[in-house]
C-alpha cells in the first residue's frame, strides 16, 4: 500500500549525511535523496517526513526542503497527493533485465559467481563410488540427509564456534532449495518479509512467488545501517527476514559480531524468524578472525542458517542445508515431500568425503580468489579510475559504482563486446541500482586485463546512447 512505509526526519538526515555537497544546497539535498532511492537504501513507496521535520533534522530552513522536494517531484522521484503526504517513486517504471546467472560459455563470464571444482573432487567421487555397495541394497532415500553428511556439517559448525548436533541439520538440493522451503515453512501469502537491497535475486523471486509483502533495508559495500534496520523491524513486524551477513551478495559487506547480536535482538523483539544465508561464509580471502555465525546469538530457535557447498567445492554439487532445531527439521521434511523426497545419494557421499579436507580446500580456494580479486581491482583502478568500489575481504564478487546510471545499457553493450556482467537492477527490488554492476572474480587472474578493457569499451558505448524518456509523473 502506498505510504505504508515511512522514514522520519532524523533518520533521513543521517542517511543524507555528507553526501549533500555543493550549492545550491536544496539541489544537493535533492540529489542525495534521489541517490538513496536509486540505490535502494530508501525503498520506493516510502513516505518521506514532513518538510518541517526534515528541515529541523538538517538544521536548514523549511524553504530549502520545500525546494528539494519540488526538484524530486519534477524529476520523478516523489509523488505527492494533497492531504496524503509525499512518497518515493522511480522516474521510469522499469523491469529489471533477466537475471544474468546462466553461464555464458562463449563470453568472458563475470556474471556467474562460480568457481571450478576443487582439487581432489575426482578422487572423492571415486571413493564415493566404492562406498555405494553399502547403500545399494537399501531404498536410497535420505529425507533428512545422509547421516554421515549431517554429522560432517554439524562438526563444521562446532569448529566455527556454534554447538550443533546432526539432528539439527536438514540437507537440501542447494541453498536456493533451502530458502524456498523455509519461505514455505515460515510465510503465508500476504505476510511481510524483510530483505536487503541489493540482494540475491533468486531469493527475491522466491519471496515474490510466495506472494510475500517485501520490505527492504539498504546495504552498501560499507555495510548495514543498523539503526535503519532496527526501525524496519519495528515498523514492518515481518514474519521473517532474509539476510546475507557473510560477504553479502552482491556488496561483499561483512557484518561484525556486535551487528549480528543486534540483528537477532531486533528480530526477537519483532517476533521475526531469521533466514541467514551463509553460502559464502567459508570464503574469507583476507586474514583475520571471522565473526561468529549469527545463530550463536540465538536463544529461542528463530535463526535458520542456510549453507551450501556449491561456492566452496563446485557448482556441479547441488547440495545445501538448513541448520535449525530438530522439530523444525521434521517440519521441513514434511514440506519437502510436496516437491521431492531426497537429495542424490552419490553427491552426498562425495561431499562427505570432501568435508574431511575442508581446511586445505578453504586455504587453496582463498589463495585462488585473492589472486583473481586483486587482478580485477588493480586493472579497474588503472583502466577505469572513475569506477568506485570497496575491495571485499571475502566472497566471490565485486560491487562497482558507475559514474553514470547506465548499468542496464552497459550490460547489453558488454555482451556485444564479449563480456557477461551482472547489472545492478537485477539485484534490486524495483528497478533501482542503475549505478551499479556486479563483477565476479572467479575467472583466472590473467583474463581480467582483457575483461576490463572490453568493459571500458562497452561503457563508452553505453554512455553515448540517448537517455531514456521519462515516464509519466504524478503531480
Amino acid at each position: 500500500m502506498v505510504g505504508e512505509r515511512r522514514i522520519n526526519g532524523v533518520l533521513l538526515a543521517r542517511l543524507i549525511g555528507d553526501s549533500a555537497q555543493g550549492r545550491p544546497y536544496y539541489l544537493a539535498v535533492a540529489r542525495a535523496i534521489s541517490g538513496l532511492i536509486l540505490d535502494g537504501r530508501v525503498p520506493t513507496h516510502t513516505r518521506l517526513p514532513a518538510e518541517r521535520d526534515l528541515a529541523t533534522a538538517l538544521r536548514v530552513s523549511r524553504n530549502t526542503v520545500t525546494a528539494a522536494y519540488t526538484w524530486l517531484r519534477d524529476n520523478g522521484y516523489l509523488d505527492s497527493r494533497q492531504g496524503a503526504g509525499s512518497w518515493t517513486v522511480l522516474p521510469e517504471p522499469s523491469a529489471a533485465p533477466g537475471a544474468p546467472f546462466v553461464p555464458q560459455t562463449e563470453l568472458y563470464d563475470v556474471g556467474v559467481a562460480a568457481s571450478p571444482a576443487v582439487e581432489g573432487l575426482q578422487e572423492a567421487a571415486r571413493l564415493a563410488v566404492e562406498q555405494l555397495p553399502a547403500h545399494v541394497g537399501k531404498l536410497g532415500y535420505t529425507p533428512r540427509g545422509l547421516p554421515e553428511l549431517r554429522h560432517a556439517i554439524a562438526r563444521r559448525y562446532v569448529e566455527r564456534g556454534l554447538p550443533t548436533t546432526p539432528d539439527q541439520i536438514f540437507v537440501t538440493n542447494g541453498a536456493q532449495h533451502a530458502v524456498t522451503l523455509l519461505l514455505d515453512l515460515l510465510l503465508e501469502p500476504g505476510d511481510a518479509i524483510l530483505m536487503e537491497t541489493p540482494t540475491y535475486p533468486h531469493a527475491l523471486e522466491s519471496a515474490r512467488r510466495r506472494e510475500a509483502r517485501i520490505r527492504t533495508i539498504g546495504v552498501s559495500s560499507d555495510g548495514w545501517d543498523m539503526e535503519y534496520a532496527a526501525d524496519a523491524f519495528r515498523r514492518a513486524r515481518p514474519r521473517a527476514a532474509y539476510l546475507i551477513p557473510d560477504f553479502q551478495n552482491p556488496t561483499g559487506a561483512l557484518m561484525d559480531d556486535d551487528e549480528r547480536a543486534a540483528l537477532v535482538a531486533e528480530a526477537r523483539r519483532a517476533g521475526s524468524s531469521l533466514i541467514i544465508d551463509e553460502s559464502v561464509a567459508e570464503l574469507a580471502i583476507d586474514s583475520g578472525d571471522q565473526p561468529a555465525p549469527v545463530a550463536c546469538y540465538d536463544t529461542d530457535g528463530r535463526v535458520f542458517s542456510v549453507g551450501s557447498v556449491s561456492k566452496l567445492l563446485w557448482g556441479g554439487l547441488r547440495l545445501g542445508w538448513v541448520r535449525t532445531t530438530p522439530p523444525m527439521v521434521e517440519r521441513l521434511m514434511a514440506i519437502r515431500q510436496r516437491v521431492d523426497i531426497s537429495s542424490p545419494l552419490l553427491d552426498q557421499l562425495i561431499v562427505t568425503r570432501l568435508l574431511t579436507d575442508v581446511t586445505r580446500i578453504r586455504a587453496e580456494r582463498s589463495t585462488a580468489l585473492r589472486r583473481s580479486r586483486d587482478a580485477l581491482t588493480a586493472r579497474l583502478r588503472d583502466r577505469l579510475p572513475d569506477w568506485r568500489f570497496t575491495t571485499p575481504s571475502g566472497g566471490l564478487v565485486l560491487w562497482v559504482a558507475l559514474p553514470q546510471p547506465v548499468a542496464g545499457a552497459l550490460g547489453e553493450a558488454a555482451h556485444r563486446h564479449g563480456v557477461h556482467p551482472g547489472p545492478g537492477p537485477v539485484f534490486g527490488t524495483e528497478g533501482t541500482l542503475e549505478r551499479y554492476i556486479r563483477l565476479a572474480y572467479t575467472q583466472p587472474p590473467e583474463v581480467f586485463g582483457e575483461v576490463v578493457d572490453r568493459l571500458a569499451d562497452a561503457y563508452a558505448e553505453a554512455i553515448a546512447l540517448p537517455a531514456p524518456s521519462r515516464g509519466e509523473l504524478y503531480l
